[in-house]
């Protein structure tokens, strides 16, 4: 694969809208694009930022060796040294390989947080790449190879129309709040939600100060690029109806044929035609999340689409008509949910209309 690393830059840095002397940081994970970070220091440089350079993650894996106790007693001192030394920090890039995981990673999500009150307009972009886990196969079909998934990415991150996506998200994100939600598919899928006054998040890659100031939860700080996706965390009280999951894994074993079905925004019933069990061990692991319905999300952007041959899902589903339908803790979205378990189910079958009005037929976006 060939990564056009000065335009990679180019586009990080231009979503960002920098504002003069803006001060900007990169948190990296030693070694992963490396050729990438000087092409984004000059970028910052280039629109009028201040570019303060680059913070290491710990390389990871540790040595087998390292103490887990050291490195987590560690980590607890780092995450308040690094907020200390993130004070003055406008806008940071993670780059591949960083995580919240990682302490320097945490202390930049804490100034998120603080900004929610403060609307100063701090924001981060997520460029996780495929280091994330951002691809993910469809039953029955293998992951293309990494070459054919960074090809794909590139594409979606350099080609994508931000004004065109950021427009059509606009619009569902309107319609989410105007009515009932109802999402549908041909194997019985029938589940109803209202999204009500809950903050609706548009990932269309608007990373601008102005943007971040404006945020009402965590993630309106934290844009992914590539783009693509709408999320809300429903009124927890108003989710009602059924689930019926493509064959998935759960308590890292083989489930098919599940159907869950959700009452008052948790689950009240579970069936399925082989590992049940397994379904149910997780849910107790993760406490009342588990069976807790946590977010609501669909994809608008047509250069993360599902593809029709060798079909898997790109990028966290920001692909034109997938949709996400997620257990779990809401906090970062604004929902009531916490505990901390989050799992994501993707579909790539469903019919999505909001009072009436399709959006989404069997997995396609209606244009």
């Amino acid at each position: 694969m060939s990564f056009d690393n000065p335009a990679i830059a180019r586009r990080l840095v231009q979503q960002l809208a920098l504002q003069p002397g803006e001060r900007v940081l990169s948190i990296a994970h030693p070694g992963t694009f490396a050729a990438l970070i000087p092409y984004i220091r000059y970028e910052v440089m280039r629109a009028g930022g201040t570019d303060l350079g680059v913070v290491d993650v710990i390389e990871e894996p540790v040595p087998a060796s390292f103490d887990g106790a050291v490195l987590e007693n560690g980590a607890r001192a780092a995450r308040a040294g690094y907020k200390t030394m993130f004070r003055d920090v406008d806008a940071a890039i993670m780059l591949p390989g960083a995580n919240t995981s990682h302490p320097a990673y945490l202390a930049m999500q804490d100034w998120l947080k603080d900004d929610l009150t403060e609307r100063r307009g701090r924001r981060t972009i997520h460029f996780h790449w495929v280091e994330g886990g951002s691809a993910y196969p469809l039953a029955g079909q293998p992951l293309p190879p990494r070459v054919a998934i960074e090809t794909v990415y590139q594409q979606a991150l350099l080609q994508t129309d931000y004004r065109a996506l950021a427009d059509t998200e606009r619009r569902f994100a309107a319609a989410l709040k105007s009515g009932e939600v109802r999402v549908t598919s041909a194997g019985g899928t029938d589940l109803r939600f209202r999204a009500g006054d809950r903050p609706v998040n548009l990932q269309d890659g608007d990373a601008s100060r102005s943007r971040s100031a404006g945020g009402s939860v965590l993630i309106d700080k934290e844009i992914e690029l590539p783009a693509g996706a709408v999320r809300v965390a429903p009124i927890e009280d108003s989710v009602e109806g059924t689930i019926v999951f493509p064959p998935s894994q759960w308590d890292g074993r083989p489930v098919s044929g599940l159907k869950l079905r959700f009452a008052s925004g948790r689950v009240v019933a579970i069936a399925a035609v082989e590992g049940k069990e397994a379904v149910e061990a997780e849910m107790k692991k993760a406490g009342d999340a588990g069976r807790a319905f946590r977010e609501f999300a669909l994809g608008f952007n047509p250069l993360l689409a599902v593809p029709d041959r060798g079909p898997w899902i790109p990028y966290y589903g920001y692909g034109a008509g997938v949709v996400r339908l997620s257990l779990g803790d809401n906090t970062e979205l604004g929902g009531r949910v916490g505990g901390g378990y989050v799992r994501w189910n993707f579909f790539t079958d469903l019919t999505v209309t909001v009072n009436g009005t399709a959006w989404t037929r069997a997995g396609k976006i209606i244009p």
